[in-house]
Parts: C-alpha cells; structure tokens; sequence
C-alpha cells in the first residue's frame, strides 16, 4: 500500500506501506552495519531502542539530528541508539570518522529497502528513507513513532528521548 506522506519542495512523495503504531509488535530487520554485518533486532536484545531513520547522512538536517543522537547517547543507560539510512555502508562510516561519532550505530536499508518498507518510511519517489524517530521498549514493542512530513524538518528530539528515558 502507498501513500503520499513527505513534502520534498512543493512535491509530496509516495511512501511506501502503512505507519507502526504504538503498540504494535516492531518488525524485525536485517540491516547493513559499517563492517558489512548484518544487524537484526535480536542484536540488540533487553536494551530500548532509539531507531533514527534520515534521508541521507550527507545533508544538514540528517547530520545534525545523527550528531543531535550521538550526544544524547551518551548520556543513556540500558539504551541504543541506531541511525538507519540507505546510505551505504561506506558513507556512514566515513562519515561516523569524520564527525567522531561513537555512541550510536548507523546502519543501511541500501541493499533491499525492506526496513524502509516494513517501518513504512520508504520513499518510493526517490528511493530514500522519511525522517522519522521509533523508540521501542525491551520487548521491542513501539512505544513511540514519529513521522516527519516535510523532508527539511526535525524530529521531536525531546519527546523520543523522553520515551526512551522512561522506559529504562
């Protein structure tokens, strides 16, 4: 099922599949890590998690709110955090070293866009994840979800890390 749901310019992009809702059972993945792994949700077992979703890595909103994360990360207990774009691995690590990033992990949907697909963030126009923030608990149930409509805009920093904090 598509929809239309971000505004790049004065176009709105069709995204692929139907938001999560909180609540719901997080679909699990398979997404590419720096080193070429293959990372799932079971990588990241009895910890909550802070699922980052950006356009692109090398864009001013999508650096910032990374940087903004990484930050952040440092200062959370029993939590990680995880940047996902369909970057390839090899720019997000260039760009992980570049900006001393080390507290979260960033992550690819490059190969199959399946998570881009299953997190319904998959913009089908340009082949791009929409912004957006997840937060799931330990049981990797979605206790929080946010989708960004316009594609130069930032996530609700605050409220996601609110929702991480209080589940710990």
């Amino acid at each position: 099922m598509a929809r239309k749901g971000m505004m790049v310019g004065d176009s709105e992009h069709t995204i692929q599949n139907d938001m999560l809702q909180i609540g719901a059972p997080a679909p699990d993945f398979a997404l590419i890590a720096n080193d070429l792994s293959s990372k799932s949700l079971a990588d990241y077992l009895g910890l909550v998690k802070i699922i980052s979703v950006i356009p692109s890595i090398d864009t001013g909103v999508c650096s910032a709110q990374t940087r903004r994360f990484n930050r952040e990360a440092a200062e959370l207990n029993e939590t990680v955090v995880l940047t996902v774009s369909c970057d390839l691995p090899f720019a997000l690590d260039r760009f992980c070293g570049r900006k001393a990033i080390g507290n979260l992990e960033t992550l690819s949907t490059h190969r199959d866009m399946k998570f881009a697909d299953d997190y319904g963030v998959h913009d089908t126009d340009w082949r791009i994840c929409q912004r957006a923030v997840f937060v799931l608990d330990r049981d990797n149930v979605v206790q929080h979800a946010e989708y960004v409509p316009v594609i130069g805009e930032e996530v609700d920093f605050d409220a996601a890390l609110a929702k991480a904090r209080e589940l710990v």
